[in-house]
C-alpha cells in the first residue's frame, strides 16, 4: 500500500492554528473521492486462485478474435492492455494464465462494492462496475478527514471483498480521477484544492480528458506537450486547432471542473455481446448464443433493480457491416426467457441473411427502476413462471455461490457447464 499527498496535504502541523469550523470548511474543499478497483476482474478471480498472485494473468476468452477484459499488473508490464486482441496479448505474454470471465460473479462483487460506498455517503456516482465518485463532505464529522475516509474505504474493500482499491482525493472530479490513476495500484493520493493547478501543470498533456493520442500529436506539433503548455496557450489558438473541444481542454488545464457528484445516474441500457471464433450462418448456434446473452443481460437487470421496455438485437456480418433492430414490449421485462423471445423474433424479422455472422448482441433499453413500475400480470402464466424460476436461480447463486446453473439448452453435448 502507498499513501501519498501532494503539496501541503500532510503538513497541517506547520500551518497557523485554525478553529474547528475553519478546519472543517478546509477539508470540505477537498472532499471528492474517486475510488477505483485494481485490475478488477483479475482481482476477483485471484480470490479463489491465490496461487496465481504475482504472476501474469489475463481474463478473457483464449480465442483469436476475443479481447482482453482485464490483465494483472504483471501482465501489463509486458505490454498487455485491456481491449487488446487476445491474439496479440498472448504473443506479448506467452506465459500468462488465461482465465475465462465470470460476469455474474463480477456484477455480484460490484453490487457489494456499491453497498460499501453507500455506507459512507449518499453522494455516490458510479462510473462502471468497479469505480465511482464519492462526495464525502457530509461524512467528515462522522468519519474524519477525506484522507481518513479514503483509508477506511480501502480497508473495508479489502476486508469484505478481498480485493484492493486505489483512491484519489481532490476538490474536483477531474483531479480526483487523475489522482487515483497516478497512485495505482493499491494506493491513495490527496491533492489539496490550492495544489491542484501546480499538480496538473506538472503532467503531460495526455492527462487531460479529451486529449487522446492523435490530439496529443497535433498539440505537440504546436509545441504543447504539458498541461502547463495548454494553460499558457491563448484560447483562440486552441479552438482553431481543436474546435469546440478547445475551450473544454483549456478549462481543465486550469483545474476548472464544476460538475458535482450526481448519485441519480441511471444506466441507459444494459446488454451483452459475443464475437464468434469463426463466422457462422448456423441458426441453432445463433439462437443458443442469444439465449446465453439474454441470461447475462437479465441477471444484470435484476441485480441493478431495473426493468427494460425495449429489447434490441445487434448483428455484425463477416464484412463488418452492422445492423440493429429493436422492439418495445407491452410490459417491462427482466426475465431472460422473455428477452430471448423478443431477440429471436428480431432475428427472424431480418429474413434470409446474405452472409455469415461475426458478432451477435442483445441489449435492454429504456430502463426504469423496478420499484417504480407496476408489472401487468400476463394472461399466459408461463411469463410469470419464467420470472419466478430465474429469481430462484438468483437466490441460489447468492446463497451458495454456484455459477454453474444454466439452461440445459446451453449445455453442449459431452461438455460440462462453463461459468459465464
Amino acid at each position: 500500500m502507498r499513501q501519498e499527498a501532494f503539496g501541503g496535504a500532510q503538513s497541517a502541523g506547520s500551518k497557523p492554528a485554525r478553529s474547528a469550523g475553519d478546519a472543517l470548511r478546509e477539508m470540505r474543499r477537498t472532499s471528492i473521492l474517486h475510488v477505483d478497483m485494481d485490475a478488477f476482474f483479475v482481482s476477483v478471480e485471484l480470490r479463489s486462485r491465490p496461487d496465481l498472485r504475482g504472476k501474469p494473468v489475463i481474463v478473457g476468452f483464449p480465442a483469436e478474435r476475443s479481447v482482453v477484459l482485464s490483465a494483472s499488473y504483471e501482465a501489463r508490464a509486458t505490454g498487455v492492455k485491456s481491449a487488446m486482441p487476445m491474439s496479440i496479448a498472448m504473443r506479448r505474454c506467452p506465459s500468462a494464465v488465461i482465465i475465462n470471465p465470470r460476469h455474474t460473479e463480477y456484477y455480484e462483487v460490484s453490487a457489494q462494492l456499491m453497498e460499501i460506498f453507500a455506507s459512507i455517503t449518499d453522494l455516490v456516482e458510479p462510473l462502471s462496475v468497479d469505480e465511482a465518485f464519492l462526495d464525502v463532505g457530509g461524512a467528515i464529522r462522522r468519519l474524519g478527514s477525506p484522507m481518513d475516509i479514503g483509508h477506511l474505504i480501502r480497508r473495508k474493500v479489502h476486508a469484505e471483498l478481498g480485493i484492493t482499491a486505489s483512491v484519489g482525493i481532490a476538490s474536483t472530479k477531474f483531479v480526483a480521477k487523475i489522482a487515483s490513476t497516478r497512485c495505482k495500484p493499491d494506493g491513495i493520493l490527496q491533492i489539496d484544492a490550492e495544489d491542484s493547478i501546480p499538480y496538473l501543470h506538472s503532467l503531460p498533456v495526455g492527462a487531460l480528458w479529451g486529449v487522446g493520442g492523435k490530439t496529443a500529436e497535433v498539440l505537440s506539433r504546436m509545441g504543447i506537450r504539458t498541461v502547463a503548455d495548454v494553460a499558457a496557450t491563448p484560447l483562440p489558438s486552441l479552438k482553431k486547432v481543436l474546435g469546440a473541444s478547445g475551450e473544454h481542454v483549456h478549462r481543465l488545464s486550469m483545474g476548472i471542473d464544476p460538475r458535482p457528484v450526481t448519485p441519480a445516474r441511471l444506466e441507459k441500457s444494459i446488454g451483452a455481446e459475443e464475437t464468434f471464433s469463426v463466422d457462422t450462418a448456423d441458426d441453432a448456434l445463433l439462437h443458443r448464443e442469444l439465449l446465453r446473452l439474454s441470461h447475462r443481460t437479465a441477471i444484470r437487470l435484476r441485480s441493478s433493480g431495473m426493468l427494460a421496455r425495449t429489447v434490441a438485437l445487434k448483428l455484425r456480418y463477416s464484412d463488418f457491416s452492422t445492423v440493429t433492430r429493436s422492439r418495445t414490449v407491452h410490459t417491462p421485462v427482466d426475465s431472460a426467457q422473455l428477452i430471448y423471445q423478443v431477440a429471436v423474433q428480431l432475428l427472424e424479422s431480418l429474413g434470409t441473411r446474405s452472409m455469415s455472422v461475426r458478432l451477435v448482441g442483445v441489449r435492454a433499453e429504456q430502463l426504469e427502476p423496478a420499484g417504480q413500475t407496476s408489472l401487468q400480470l400476463s394472461l399466459d402464466r408461463r411469463d410469470d413462471n419464467w420470472r419466478a424460476a430465474e429469481q430462484a436461480l438468483d437466490r441460489v447463486s447468492e446463497r451458495f455461490g454456484s455459477k454453474t446453473l444454466l439452461p440445459a439448452r446451453l449445455l453442449e453435448p459431452g461438455k460440462p457447464p462453463v461459468d459465464s
